[in-house]
C-alpha cells in the first residue's frame, strides 16, 4: 500500500500568512516526494488563500510538484552556505528556516529567491514529466530552427511554472510595506532565474550517428545551476528604499520601480537581483530574538583563510582540535556478474570545532 502524507496549512506558511510559503512548518513532510507516495489535504488547508485553494484544484498532481520544489530549496540553501556563518539553519519550529524570513536582510532574500525558484523550477520539470493534468511539454517551439536543426522533442515548460509560481507563491504576501515589496522582488528574481537559465538540448539524427540533423528543445538548468546564480546575486544583492512614485501605496506586483538603492551612486537593482533594506543580524553567537544559532560547535577548517576558516567561522573565539577514528568501505572491486566486494579502511581524521 502507498504511504500517504498529510499536508496541512502549516507546510505552506498559515501560521503566519503575511510570510508566504517560506513558514513551512516541518520539513519532514517534504522529504518523501516519490511519485508513490499520496499526498492527502488536511482539512486545515481550508485557511490557505481562496485563490491558492482554487489553483491546486484546478491543476491535479501540482501539490506534490510544490513539495518538491520546497524540498529541493531548503537542501540547496543549505549547501550553498554550508561553510557561512549562517548556514540555512532549519527547525521544526512554525517557520522551517527560523526567525530569519520575517526580517529583511540578504538571507531573507536569497530564502524567498530560493524557494519561489523551487517552485516554478518543480512545476515546469512536473509539466513536461506528464505529472500534473492541467498542463504538457510546451510544445511552442516546433519547425524550422537552423540550417541543420529544427525544433522538436519535450522543452520543459517554464511559462506554466512561472505563471504558477506567481499566482500561488506571491498571492501570501500581504501588506504594501518595503517589506512587501523586496519578497515580491525577490520571488520574482528566483523566477526568472529559471526561465533565463534555460539551455537548448539537441539530439541526434542520421545514418551510424552522423549527425545529418538535430532535434533541438528548451530544457530547464540544474537546480544547482539556480542555487549557484542566487548565491552570486546574494553577494552582490542591493539595500533599497521605498521609492514613492506619485503614490503612498505601493503596486500589486513587485514593481523594480518602486525599489531604489540606498546609495544614489549604485544602479537601480534588475528583476533578477536580490534586494534586502535592514543589516543581517550577528551570526556568530546564539541570540533567541534574532532566532540566530551562533557558530559554537561547527566544524571548521584550520588551514583555510575564507569564510570556512576557523578564524572567521568561529568569529575570534578560537577552537578545539580532536581525532577520530572513522571506517569506511575502500579499495572495492567490481566482480563479473554482478557484486562488488570492498574492504573495510580505518583511518585517523583530525577535527575542528569552534568553541
Amino acid at each position: 500500500m502507498d504511504d500517504v502524507i498529510v499536508l496541512s496549512h502549516a507546510d505552506f506558511g498559515l501560521s503566519r500568512p503575511c510570510r508566504g510559503i517560506v513558514n513551512v512548518a516541518s520539513s519532514a513532510n517534504l522529504l518523501t516526494n516519490s511519485k508513490s507516495v499520496q499526498l492527502v489535504l488536511d482539512p486545515s488547508l481550508a485557511l490557505l488563500s481562496r485563490r491558492q485553494r482554487r489553483l491546486i484544484r484546478q491543476n491535479p498532481g501540482i501539490l506534490h510538484a510544490i513539495a518538491a520544489g520546497l524540498h529541493a530549496a531548503i537542501k540547496e540553501c543549505k549547501w550553498q552556505f554550508r561553510n557561512r556563518r549562517w548556514n540555512c539553519p532549519t527547525t521544526h519550529s512554525p517557520a522551517v528556516f527560523g526567525k530569519i524570513v520575517n526580517r529583511g536582510c540578504r538571507e531573507t532574500a536569497f530564502v524567498f529567491a530560493i524557494t519561489s525558484a523551487g517552485v516554478t523550477h518543480a512545476v515546469a520539470r512536473s509539466c513536461s514529466e506528464g505529472a500534473i493534468e492541467s498542463c504538457t511539454c510546451d510544445y511552442r517551439r516546433r519547425g524550422p530552427g537552423g540550417p541543420d536543426w529544427h525544433w522538436g522533442g519535450c522543452s520543459d515548460n517554464v511559462d506554466f511554472g512561472r505563471v504558477f509560481g506567481r499566482e500561488f507563491v506571491d498571492s501570501s504576501e500581504r501588506g504594501r510595506d518595503l517589506r512587501y515589496l523586496t519578497n515580491l522582488h525577490n520571488n520574482e528574481a528566483g523566477r526568472m532565474t529559471v526561465s533565463s537559465e534555460m539551455r537548448q538540448e539537441c539530439k541526434c539524427h542520421g545514418m551510424s550517428g552522423s549527425c545529418t540533423v538535430r532535434t533541438c528543445w528548451m530544457r530547464l538548468p540544474s537546480f544547482r545551476a539556480v542555487g549557484d546564480f542566487l548565491k552570486d546575486r546574494f553577494d552582490g544583492a542591493s539595500r533599497v528604499v521605498y521609492a514613492n512614485k506619485g503614490s503612498n501605496r505601493a503596486s500589486h506586483r513587485a514593481d523594480p520601480r518602486h525599489l531604489e538603492p540606498e546609495n544614489p551612486a549604485h544602479k537601480p537593482p534588475s528583476t533578477r537581483d536580490l534586494v534586502y533594506f535592514e543589516k543581517s543580524p550577528n551570526f556568530c553567537s546564539y541570540n533567541g530574538k534574532t532566532g540566530t544559532q551562533g557558530t559554537s560547535g561547527r566544524s571548521c577548517n584550520s588551514s583555510s583563510p575564507a569564510l570556512d576558516g576557523c578564524e572567521l567561522l568561529c568569529c575570534g573565539r578560537g577552537y578545539r582540535t580532536r581525532t577520530e577514528r572513522v571506517t569506511e568501505r575502500c579499495h572495492c572491486t567490481f566482480h563479473w556478474c554482478c557484486h562488488v566486494s570492498c574492504l573495510n579502511c580505518t583511518s585517523t581524521q583530525i577535527l575542528h570545532q569552534c568553541l
